[in-house]
C-alpha cells in the first residue's frame, strides 16, 4: 500500500488476509528505509555500527521519522536537524533514544547545524513540503527551511569520507513542472 493516512494501510493489513507492507504514508516510509540502510551499508563497506546520520530540514516528515528509527535499531547514530517546529513528536523520540542506547546509539534533534553536521558520515535531506501539503505554504517552508539547506560548505564540516543522501524527487531545477512553479 502506498499512500496517504496511516490508518487506512493499519485497516488494509487488518482485514486483507494477506500480508500487507506499507511502501509510503504521510507518517512512516519503510521502504525507503531499506533502499537508504543498504546503500548506507554499500557506501561504508558495511560497517555502518557507530556511524552518524543527519536528516536537514522537515525532521518530523515520514523519510525522517523512518530513519531515526532504523538508525536506533542498527546501532547508527541519528540527528535530526531543522527548525524545533519540524521535529518530530517527544512520545516517538523517546521511545527511538531507549532503542538506541540498547543498541549503543544516540538520538539526538537540534536547530544547530553546524553541531548536527560536524564530522557526520551521512547529510540526508528531502523535499521540503511534504505530500499532501498545499500550495501555499510553500514559500513559509522554503523561507523556515533555507537555512538547512545542504551544500559544499555544509559538506566540508561533515566527515571526511561524508554522503550526500536524498529520498528523490528533488526540485532543484525548472525541468519539471512542480520545479517551476517552486
Amino acid at each position: 500500500y502506498r499512500g496517504y493516512d496511516q490508518k487506512v494501510v493499519e485497516g488494509l493489513a487488518a482485514n486483507a488476509g494477506v500480508p500487507v507492507w506499507n511502501g509510503l504514508t504521510t507518517e512512516w516510509h519503510p521502504t525507503q528505509m531499506l533502499a537508504d540502510i543498504l546503500t548506507v551499508q554499500e557506501n561504508f563497506n558495511y560497517d555502518i555500527k557507530g556511524k552518524t546520520l543527519v536528516f536537514m530540514g522537515d525532521a518530523a516528515n515520514n523519510v525522517a521519522r523512518s530513519l531515526m528509527v532504523v538508525c536506533s535499531k542498527l546501532g547508527m547514530n541519528f540527528v535530526g536537524c531543522g527548525p524545533k517546529d519540524c521535529w518530530m513528536d517527544d512520545e516517538l523520540i523517546k521511545t527511538c533514544e531507549g532503542i538506541a542506547a540498547e543498541n549503543g546509539c544516540t538520538v539526538k534533534c537540534t536547530d544547530d547545524v553546524k553541531d548536527a553536521c560536524t564530522g557526520a558520515d551521512v547529510i540526508y535531506t528531502d523535499v521540503w513540503v511534504s505530500m499532501g501539503e498545499p500550495v501555499e505554504v510553500w514559500a513559509e517552508r522554503i523561507n523556515d527551511l533555507a537555512a538547512y539547506q545542504i551544500n559544499q560548505e555544509l559538506m566540508k564540516i561533515a566527515g571526511p569520507k561524508a554522503v550526500f543522501m536524498h529520498c528523490l524527487p528533488a526540485y532543484h531545477d525548472h525541468k519539471t513542472t512542480v520545479g517551476k512553479e517552486m
